[in-house]
């Protein structure tokens, strides 16, 4: 059977013999892949042409709510991938890595879409001043490329390492071309079959190459985006690809690395934190048969404790069954293939020119279930170098299956210098109930590496652990591990938009972004805007306030309700040295009058103020001082219904800009308040 490819619309098998695909567990043939012969320029202008707008005409809502309903659709249907999954020699606590973690990506990217606008683009940051009178400013807009992600996955992960890239260009609005590893690739081409299925992406959002496609980089262009995760060696060619280079496309690697995991010089063996440590690296070396580009491969140990560790280590390891992953109490399942069965044994080789193996032989296993005689059986593997500053190999190969090395150091500062040694990973662990030694440990070596966890007794009931990247973190390192960076949050969607400076008047800014700012032109409206629906209000809309003078009584007023006593409001014996020339009124009663004299008290479609953004009090206010307020539409966010019984509402911004009797702003803060829509229908 040939696996078929998703492109252009329709599935479609690739020409010639392509990649024979066995089970990792008993060596069947399950499937051949194949990507010859497809025309991959149509390819990709077919995602830039019918993908790539139909994206980006959609809101950063809209798409946050299409990858939620992705990930519901999936989630319901997650045991039909689980079979597939264990042919790969994934237990089921690995595949549910793979297949649930995966869809945990989708919700997280459809959770962040609250972070940005119900719009096709992203405001970023603040306005700046370029001139001197106010009239001329600068902004940035961000913007969807209008390009497509290619995304060349490595075998490890077939659905977690296309559901944690597609996410992000998804939520950012740039469609996906996914090419995973041709091994695994059937499980990759088993989700794709229900996504499309679903109907829930628009068409082109998603196509799938399952087999080799050696050509495919040649035809990028400036507008899209490359990532890559899998061998360093592999990546820094691609990433000197004549195409990338002419046209400046950005480029992504996540390289495999030599993660370290770092016993802390404070912990002794009868501490929570040295049993959390071994359970920890003995988990790193067996789940995913240890084949994960986090895992960790060099375990540092004060030299007095390494003796404890290793045994403590043994101990667990001997206690791994490894077999079948369908067979109960399975621990550990295979390598993905037997070629690469054969690569991790020639890293060892290499890795025992220096170091000994203390626990482990490369070519004997007990393994669980029946006809596995032609699987990818290899046993957990514990060797131990003694002079980890000496023996640089020991930091250069990495044996890309369940393989550790123990190395000892002699302070803090040397083990900093050893985890370094591995020229940049993605993740190091420092497992330690001492947070200066963490502290210390975090500034010497975070240049190195992409993550560090922080591992104690206070958060190891909730910590996932050394292995396992965040959605809303940065997964990347730099140096051997690629000097990329995925997820990330707001800071991954980012990477698939493209950022430009606007310069313009206030006005012209204020209606581009659709953000009101400061300066620009007010349209003050003949009804309260409290009095507004949301749909009613515009930007820019400004209510003009009537006017207070401020009294000696009411900064006594307001002390005696706060019980601010503070000597500034109190005490005019007590002022000299400071900036203030008699006793000032209170920061926050400047801003509390300000909402007397805004609000509306009347009912209306204002339902509550839930919170207050970016406020300054720029002058001092004195007794004697008549102030008054301009309430202004700073922004709009439409929200969605959490309920039938839900009002239809949305958040609007308001600026509050409060002035002095000289026009002068003495305070200036953003109130967000819920509005309603005047169709309740929603």
């Amino acid at each position: 059977m040939k696996l078929e490819n998703y492109v252009s619309g329709k599935w479609i098998v690739g020409d010639g013999e392509g990649t024979a695909l066995y089970d990792a567990v008993n060596g069947k043939h399950i499937a051949t892949a194949s990507a010859e012969g497809l025309d991959y320029a149509a390819i990709l202008k077919y995602g830039r042409e019918v993908g790539n707008p139909a994206l980006r005409k959609m809101t950063f809502h809209e798409r946050g709510r299409m990858l939620k309903a992705l990930a519901f659709h999936l989630l319901e249907r997650k045991k039909k991938f689980y079979e597939l999954s264990y042919s790969t020699g994934a237990t089921k606590t690995d595949s549910w890595i793979d297949i649930e973690g995966g869809i945990g990506n989708l919700f997280a990217y459809s959770s962040l879409r609250r972070q940005f606008p119900d719009e096709s683009y992203y405001v970023d940051g603040d306005y700046a001043p370029l001139s001197k009178g106010g009239s001329f400013i600068g902004h940035h807009i961000m913007v969807p490329k209008e390009g497509v992600a290619v995304h060349i996955n490595a075998f490890n992960f077939p659905i977690w390492g296309m559901l944690e890239k597609i996410a992000v260009n998804l939520l950012a609005g740039v469609p996906a071309l996914v090419k995973p590893s041709p091994i695994g690739s059937y499980l990759t081409q088993a989700m794709v079959k229900e996504i499309i299925a679903s109907q829930i992406l628009p068409e082109g959002a998603l196509q799938l190459l399952c087999g080799d496609a050696h050509d495919l980089i040649n035809h990028v262009q400036s507008q899209d985006v490359v990532t890559f995760t899998g061998s360093a060696a592999t990546g820094k060619l691609l990433r000197a690809n004549k195409r990338i280079i002419e046209e400046a496309v950005p480029f992504n690697m996540e390289a495999d690395s030599l993660n370290a995991c770092v016993l802390g010089p404070d912990v002794m063996p009868e501490d929570p934190e040295f049993d959390l440590f071994v359970k920890e690296v003995q988990r790193e070396i067996t789940v995913k048969c240890g084949q994960k580009c986090t895992a960790v491969r060099r375990i540092l140990v004060p030299e007095d404790r390494l003796e404890d560790v290793q045994i403590a280590l043994a101990n667990r390891l001997a206690k791994t069954s490894i077999g079948d992953p369908r067979l109960e109490g399975v621990r550990m399942g295979s390598l993905a293939s037997r070629e690469q069965l054969e690569r991790v044994k020639a890293s060892i080789k290499q890795l025992l020119s220096t170091s000994e193996m203390v626990y482990g032989q490369v070519d004997k296993v007990e393994v669980m279930g029946e006809g596995v005689d032609k699987g990818a059986w290899i046993s957990p593997i514990l060797l131990r170098n003694l002079q980890p500053l000496k023996h640089q190999n020991i930091h250069e190969v990495e044996a890309f299956g369940p393989v550790s090395t123990l190395m000892p150091y002699k302070d803090l500062d040397e083990a900093i210098a050893i985890s370094k040694m591995g020229k940049g990973s993605l993740v190091s662990s420092f497992a330690s109930y001492n947070d200066e030694h963490a502290r210390r440990f975090i500034l010497g070596a975070a240049s190195h590496h992409g993550r560090i966890l922080v591992l104690n007794r206070d958060c190891a009931k909730e910590s996932t652990g050394h292995g396992s990247p965040m959605p809303l973190l940065s997964h990347g390192g730099p140096g051997r591990a690629g000097g990329g960076e995925e997820m990330g949050g707001k800071r991954g969607v980012m990477h698939y938009l493209q950022r430009t400076a606007i310069q313009g008047s206030p006005t012209s800014i204020s209606h581009i972004t659709q953000v009101y700012q400061v300066g620009g032109r007010q349209h003050e409206t003949p009804q309260h805007l409290f009095r507004m629906h949301f749909e009613d209000l515009k930007v820019g809309d400004t209510v003009i306030t009537a006017k207070h003078t401020v009294t000696e009584s009411d900064i006594t007023n307001f002390a005696n309700v706060s019980g601010d006593n503070f000597y500034a409001h109190m005490d005019a014996t007590s002022l000299e040295g400071t900036i203030f020339e008699q006793r000032v009124a209170h920061g926050y009663f400047v801003l509390s009058k300000a909402a007397g004299l805004f609000v509306e008290a009347k009912k209306g479609p204002v339902l509550l103020n839930y919170g207050i953004e970016d406020c300054r009090f720029t002058k001092p206010v004195y007794p004697g001082m008549t102030i008054g307020v301009k309430l202004t539409v700073k922004q709009k966010i439409a929200q969605e219904k959490r309920s039938e019984e839900d009002v239809v509402k949305g958040i609007v911004k308001f600026l509050v800009d409060v002035y002095d009797e000289s026009g002068e702003t003495v305070a200036i803060a953003t109130i967000l308040t819920m509005v309603k829509m005047r169709n309740q229908e929603g």
